[in-house]
């Protein structure tokens, strides 16, 4: 199927900053976000004529840190086996070696990251967020009881992202993440400290650490604030949680169901839950109800 590049001459039409080698998708000049490894630009697909996330990363600032340019070309391999409709899809990737880019096309949520989200929005119901905390837990299960198994290492609410108009919520930037077969078990300290738990510092952990980053996602979309706000410094934040001191916002927390959810994801691991454990929990009855009164009525 032909691709056609917007003519320039056109002044209705918002010009490509460039295309890829197919000439496919394109690239527009405002960015989505960005990180300390990537840009993310708007695109648009011409063939499905949709509206597509433009990554792109410069190797050529990683050109003496092999390892970083293997964990960016690890998530696009990771992201190009994912199938789930709570993570992130991948579409296309390619190299462009004359400028040392890394690009990669994945789909685009519409109203961006669940931080910025809940930032706009701030009135939202519990039920709004066991929904989107449902929808996490079903993303983690996928990557957990993924052969072999992946563990995230940095799930936070900046990197999960919201379809608004539907609710649908999906996990990505999995440039962290990391397979570790049937064992398990990981070793490298990696993630955003904030939302780490304590046995990632000590290097031997599973991936119930993401359900402990989890926990800390619930507890900053009921409370709207990053947990360990009050620390001025990442030594601080280590000390607090390697001594298992909870972070201030927990004192916002005034529903005890909620309370009580977000503890037990903050549990010493062997009494942490899995996520497949958490979306049979209590928490998520309501929502069954509300399913079974709407049959009900039709």
């Amino acid at each position: 199927m032909p691709c056609v590049i917007p003519d320039p001459s056109d002044e209705d039409a918002e010009p490509f900053v460039e295309t890829d080698p197919t000439a496919r998708y394109g690239r527009y000049a405002d960015m989505l976000g960005s990180g300390s490894v990537k840009k993310v630009y708007r695109g648009f697909d011409q063939v499905e004529g949709i509206e597509v996330a433009w990554n792109q990363v410069r190797l050529r600032s990683f050109i003496d840190d092999g390892p970083m340019i293997g964990r960016l070309y690890a998530e696009v391999r990771l992201l190009r086996s994912m199938k789930h409709e709570n993570i992130i899809e991948l579409y296309n990737m390619w190299t462009d070696e004359e400028t040392q880019t890394l690009n990669f096309i994945t789909e685009v949520c519409t109203s961006g990251n669940l931080r910025e989200y809940r930032k706009k929005h701030r009135h939202v119901s519990l039920k709004a967020v066991k929904k989107w905390s449902k929808q996490i837990l079903m993303g983690l299960e996928y990557l957990h009881t993924h052969e072999p198994c992946i563990i995230h290492r940095d799930l936070n609410c900046s990197n999960i992202f919201i379809n608004g108009n539907v609710g649908q919520v999906k996990i990505g930037d999995l440039g962290l993440a990391a397979i570790v077969g049937k064992s398990h078990a990981a070793h490298s300290i990696l993630g955003t400290p904030e939302f780490m738990a304590p046995e990632l510092y000590e290097e031997e952990y599973t991936e119930l650490v993401d359900i402990y980053s989890f926990g800390m996602c619930v507890l900053e979309m009921v409370t709207l604030e990053i947990p360990y706000s009050e620390c001025d410094s990442i030594a601080k934040i280590y000390r607090k949680v390697t001594a298992g001191v909870r972070p201030q916002a927990m004192n916002k927390v005034k529903d005890p169901e909620v309370r009580a959810f977000i503890e037990r994801c903050l549990a010493q691991p062997r009494a942490r839950p899995s996520a497949s454990q958490l979306l049979r929990d209590a928490f998520f009855d309501s929502l069954k109800e509300d399913m079974v009164d709407l049959a009900n009525q039709n």
